[in-house]
């Protein structure tokens, strides 16, 4: 098991390839110090670099669940294109985007692991950000 990372906050994240190893007080002060900011946001974009689509869904459903966002639903199914997330294998990149409602999954070799999310508000420009890379189980 990796070492705990010394915990400087959301700060402290910027600039990673991959997400710390977290304890549990240092995950419970992370999400004290995430939800205002998201709180803020009119909306969020999310990247999830995972080892697998299954390990990228997951983490996407725990933080839509825990962050009461609506599912998002695939971009192939919505296009017709009869492709689903599960047929990547390997290491994978999804984004998704609250704003329509999709995420597109796709293979990517040599990312990290961890989530990032991105905050907009058009009316308070000052409230958006990208923070992370979070813990793939932050809200698990």
């Amino acid at each position: 098991m990796t070492a705990p990372h010394p915990f400087t906050g959301l700060a402290g994240l910027r600039g990673l390839r991959t997400a710390p190893a977290l304890e549990d007080e240092q995950r419970r002060q992370l999400r004290q110090e995430l939800l205002p900011l998201l709180a803020a946001c009119g909306w969020c974009t999310v990247g999830i670099m995972a080892p697998s689509s299954a390990a990228a869904l997951d983490a996407l459903r725990a933080y839509e669940s825990a962050l009461g966002w609506p599912a998002l639903g695939p971009a192939e199914e919505a296009e017709g294109a009869g492709s689903t997330a599960d047929d990547a294998v390997g290491p994978v990149f999804l984004k998704g985007n609250q704003r329509n409602g999709l995420f597109r999954l796709r293979r990517e070799d040599g990312l990290g692991e961890g989530v990032l999310i991105t905050g907009h508000e058009a009316t308070d420009p000052a409230a958006e950000d990208t923070w992370g890379p979070l813990p793939l189980d932050l809200f698990a």
